[in-house]
């Protein structure tokens, strides 16, 4: 609900650094709440997408691409633009596993190392965007690895079905 709020602008509007307010390939950016906005060292933003049938990197398809690819520019031009950070500067990636099931991408500052910004679960999106436009289904067929804490509910069906 909290990104429905923020997309509806029933919350957080005043953070709102950029939107494309296109149903199909906008997004809002906003700065993350673990981000106090006053150091550049760990700058992290959010895009949200406004589409709701996009979950996670497993939905995504070549049809994405023209999303992904305005994510990726406009998210650029607004955090050079509003904070002065160039986009050699940045690493922005998806999570996968995602923490919450609405497409979203994280924005960070190169040399911060955010929590989830390791190899083992972000996936860069210039990566994502070169791999489906080699092959449209390319998140439906790869195995994709992730970390899991040993006190998710997930590790536990892994453990409970003899796959750890």
């Amino acid at each position: 609900q909290w990104v429905y709020n923020i997309l509806e602008k029933k919350a957080e509007a005043d953070r709102i650094v950029h939107e494309n307010p296109d149903p199909s390939n906008g997004f809002v950016l906003v700065p993350d709440l673990k981000w106090n906005q006053n150091q550049m060292e760990d700058l992290y933003l959010i895009a949200l997408v406004h589409r709701r049938d996009i979950k996670s990197l497993r939905d995504l398809t070549a049809e994405h691409l023209p999303l992904l690819r305005n994510v990726l520019q406009e998210g650029k031009e607004a955090v050079v633009q509003r904070f002065g950070v160039p986009g050699s500067q940045l690493r922005i990636y998806l999570h996968y596993q995602p923490s919450y099931h609405h497409l979203h991408v994280h924005f960070t500052a190169l040399g911060y190392d955010a929590p989830g910004s390791s190899v083992e679960r972000a996936h860069l999106l210039e990566d994502v965007i070169d791999n489906l436009a080699m092959d449209s289904s390319y998140y439906q067929k790869r195995a994709l690895t992730f970390p899991l804490r040993a006190d998710e509910p997930l590790f536990k069906k892994f453990q409970e079905a003899g796959k750890v």
